[in-house]
């Protein structure tokens, strides 16, 4: 069960290390409200051949339960990668992935809170390691930065993106009992219908960028691989080892965007990064080798 899950959970973020990539080569050729909500047209369109026939099978739970899913595929979906492609306009792809970070302590913050599920004393060690990690990657290699509250615009809205996805991974544990295809076809419509408010507004203000041919290819890889296929092992992933232990593979993101930002984007690998790198992925693994000791 946790090879599977950890099978899930790498391939996961690997595509999410992508997405931080393809946001930042997005600038210029498609605007962000513009590639959120094609993002989501087009999930919607490859889910509904998948999910239509289940969801109307599931429809009187999913009825029952229409609140909170639309609230999960807000929050999850629309208003993390609205924020998200923002930031890439203003921050580098790499201090993004690495900011991402920070979505596993909060998810176990609000589990403790809400939940009551506790965390050892090796996991804190974790993460704490992994807070270090974000802290150096967000203030540029001067933590004296976070004192002066002299932050980039970009690695400032960022936070508000990483509180939107944690709530996301801890409201999961509340949803209905139904099936995967139900499920994500459900939430990519809400994410859709949320969607639509920001692409207007982007009309109205005279700001959208209509896509080239680089825009829709950035838009369809973020729709299969970003949204589709990754969100659907994220959620198998929670569910085989649980929210906590999951939400702590984020910390990979950063690893992989690191990697394909330096390979791709040509963007310069600084040693603050790299310092940055090598704590979060020692957070991750004391955070995990413990959780996994707890759980057997």
């Amino acid at each position: 069960m946790h090879r599977t899950a950890y099978l899930f959970l790498l391939f996961t973020t690997l595509l999410w290390g992508g997405n931080a990539v393809a946001g930042k080569l997005a600038v210029d050729h498609i605007s962000p409200m513009t590639l959120v909500f094609l993002r989501w047209v087009l999930a919607v369109l490859i889910l509904l051949p998948i999910g239509w026939r289940k969801l109307r099978e599931d429809w009187p739970v999913v009825r029952r339960h229409w609140l909170l899913l639309g609230g999960l595929g807000a929050c999850g979906f629309t208003f993390f990668n609205a924020i998200f492609y923002t930031a890439l306009s203003y921050t580098t792809a790499i201090n993004v992935s690495i900011e991402q970070a920070a979505i596993p302590i909060v998810i176990i913050l609000a589990n403790f809170m809400l939940f009551r599920l506790r965390v050892n004393r090796v996991q804190i060690a974790g993460v704490v390691l992994t807070i270090i990690g974000v802290a150096l990657t967000a203030s540029h290699g001067d933590l004296r930065q976070l004192l002066n509250l002299d932050l980039n615009f970009g690695d400032a809205i960022m936070l508000i993106a990483v509180l939107c996805y944690s709530f996301y991974s801890v409201g999961l544990r509340l949803k209905p009992a139904i099936r995967w295809q139900s499920l994500m076809l459900a939430l990519s419509i809400a994410a859709l219908v949320t969607s639509l408010p920001f692409f207007l507004w982007e009309v109205a203000a005279g700001k959208v960028i209509v896509p080239d041919a680089r825009g829709w290819a950035i838009a369809f890889y973020t729709a299969i691989g970003a949204s589709v296929v990754s969100q659907i092992f994220y959620i198998r992933g929670n569910e085989l080892i649980g929210a906590n232990r999951a939400g702590l593979f984020i910390n990979l993101v950063p690893i992989f965007g690191t990697l394909l930002s330096v390979l791709i984007v040509g963007e310069t690998f600084q040693l603050y990064q790299g310092v940055a790198l090598a704590l979060v992925l020692g957070g991750i693994s004391l955070a995990e080798y413990s959780g996994r000791k707890m759980a057997t």
